[in-house]
């Protein structure tokens, strides 16, 4: 939604808020990590293995397992999407009012339990400090929300909530340097918590911040580019090294630009458009030696991240504040005014 707004597409964002919002309120249960594209639930994992991918590479898969993990971010991600499409239109939807409560609230039922993290593990569910992080996001927006509503006892509560996830990552996910960890039972770092600075959880002047993104760079990277954690250090349930993650290092760049690192983050994303394929798109991950794309291609996850990270650098650039709204709009006056 951000990227869309932010580009101008509104029509398609008003679309696909709407999409989101009529699965969200038909789900009786719990919110599902992925749909189908017509809404539907059920995301069966099956091997086709008559097939082989590209120069042979097995198994190819249909479905995905992983819509039956429990990932505690959804919350998160949903309610970020309301609380950008509430504050685009100036306007709450009196429908959205019941589903925002129950998603709120499911998030403040599972926040103290572990998951599987927004990287799909396969191995035993950890307290994934990107975890937390969403459902602080799910209580902070619907407290915002509520607050446009004039809610105010839903307000407090859910504000309260959040200060408390707040300071249970603050006290959990913090390693001996004044790094974020990955979650709460290692040192080992994970681009996730990037996320941190994307969200606004803490100001990115905050020293706990500006370490964790310089940790992050100098000691996550593969020649400059973002892994989105340590093979060794990670129970991912598979097996055999990765790239870099792609959408990691476009976070990296709006993370540098944020703390004030302007000139890396500008570096960095100047690297990154470089490695765009000849139809200027990007797969899931880079070969940070060869500059081969691997894995998913094209990867709309990742050309979200692009958006995202060209817009902090133009911005900068400008000597603009990085807001949450429609960037595209902005630019567009300011072209007609010039």
């Amino acid at each position: 939604l951000w990227g869309l707004y932010t580009l101008g597409f509104d029509w398609e964002a008003n679309d696909f808020f709407y999409f989101i919002a009529d699965v969200a309120e038909a789900e009786q249960d719990t919110l599902q990590i992925m749909y189908g594209i017509d809404g539907e639930s059920e995301l069966p994992e099956r091997t086709l293995d008559h097939l082989a991918g590209y120069e042979g590479a097995r198994p190819v898969r249909v479905g995905n397992g992983a819509y039956g993990q429990e990932q505690h971010d959804v919350w998160g991600a949903l309610l970020d999407s309301v609380y950008l499409h509430t504050k685009s239109r100036d306007h709450l939807p009196e429908r959205l009012w019941p589903m925002l409560k129950k998603q709120v609230e499911t998030a403040l039922e599972k926040w103290r339990e572990p998951d599987r993290g927004i990287w799909e593990v396969r191995g035993d569910p950890k307290h994934f400090t990107s975890s937390k992080l969403m459902c602080w996001v799910a209580a902070d927006r619907g407290a915002r929300l509520a607050e446009i509503r004039e809610e105010l006892e839903y307000a407090a509560r859910w504000q309260s909530a959040a200060d408390e996830i707040k300071a249970d990552i603050c006290d959990n996910a913090l390693d001996e340097r004044g790094v974020f960890t990955q979650h709460y039972d290692t040192d080992a770092l994970d681009a996730s918590v990037l996320l941190m600075v994307l969200t606004r959880f803490l100001p990115p002047d905050d020293e706990r911040i500006r370490k964790t993104v310089l940790a992050i760079a100098d000691e996550l990277t593969l020649d400059g580019l973002v892994l989105r954690y340590r093979t060794d250090e990670t129970d991912d349930g598979l097996a055999g090294e990765e790239g870099s993650f792609t959408i990691c290092s476009f976070w990296l760049v709006a993370a540098l630009v944020e703390i004030g690192e302007t000139t890396r983050g500008r570096d960095l994303c100047e690297r990154l458009l470089a490695h765009a394929s000849p139809l200027g798109l990007y797969a899931e991950e880079i070969d940070p030696r060869s500059g081969r794309h691997l894995g998913n291609f094209p990867q709309a996850f990742t050309h979200l991240a692009l958006i995202n990270a060209v817009m902090h650098v133009i911005r900068a650039d400008q000597g603009l504040e990085l807001g949450l709204l429609p960037l595209g709009r902005e630019l567009a006056r300011q072209r007609g005014a010039g």
